[in-house]
């Protein structure tokens, strides 16, 4: 099992799901805080829904606030950076290009793509600290 878990690990960096990083978080778990890692991503999920909702409540405006959207995606970039969240970010970050540009449908096709690569790293990392809580 923790030859499967180790492949599972390996695959988020090499997908380019997550980066440095979360092996930084994973260097400051020890004996004393074995969960930290896990912590600290559930954290980050439960920050991320609000953040999400934010965003969805300010795209349903019209006209667009693209000074607020742009604010909002900051800190959910911010948030996603903080467990390496690569792909995440990389979408936040081309939704404020967007913001920049006034280019509303591209924030709306954007926003929709935040939330996937949020939704598909979720269900990655959930099975990961599940096959590690198991195998511990």
């Amino acid at each position: 099992m923790r030859k499967q878990i180790a492949c599972l690990r390996n695959s988020f960096f090499d997908e380019g799901f997550l980066d440095e990083q979360f092996l930084q978080l994973e260097d400051l778990q020890d004996d004393a805080n074995p969960n930290f890692v896990e912590e600290i991503v559930t954290s980050f999920y439960g920050d991320s829904v609000r953040l999400l909702r934010n965003l969805e409540m300010a795209l349903e405006k019209r006209p667009f606030d693209f000074c607020k959207l742009e604010n909002y995606m900051h800190l959910f970039k911010g948030s996603s950076s903080s467990i390496g969240a690569i792909k995440v970010k990389r979408e936040c970050t081309r939704f404020q290009d967007y913001c920049k540009a006034g280019n509303a449908e591209g924030c709306i096709n954007s926003y929709q793509q935040v939330k996937q690569e949020h939704a598909i790293l979720r269900r990655k990392l959930e099975t990961y600290f599940k096959l590690a809580r198991q195998a511990a």
